[in-house]
């Protein structure tokens, strides 16, 4: 878990700096992006790495919840039934709160 916080800590600071290299860039352009023919393309690129940011801090904190249930000694312990929940589901998804049943029943 110590790897995926430092990797998604790494992904947050590069995209904080790719999101201020667009807002410096576009802060040189033209204010229309709907005539600026790079305009709807600065748009997008903000857009989607404001959006992959947001995911970052998100799965961040999702880390940081599971590190304090480490703590806590919840971890392992679905939070919707009460019932352990299997190591091989918190290899594959270490910040996973609820058991494979639990969690299937709330995609239905």
């Amino acid at each position: 878990m110590a790897a995926a916080r430092a990797e998604t800590i790494r992904l947050i600071e590069a995209l904080g700096g790719r999101w201020q290299a667009i807002v410096d860039a576009s802060a040189l352009a033209a204010d229309d992006d709907e005539h600026d023919p790079e305009g709807a393309t600065v748009a997008f690129e903000r857009a989607q790495v404001g959006s992959t940011l947001v995911a970052a801090q998100a799965e961040l904190a999702e880390l940081d919840t599971a590190a304090a249930r480490i703590a806590d000694g919840t971890y392992w312990t679905c939070t919707a039934c009460g019932g352990p929940i299997a190591q091989d589901r918190l290899e594959a998804r270490p910040m996973a709160r609820t058991c494979i049943a639990c969690a299937r029943t709330a995609d239905r």
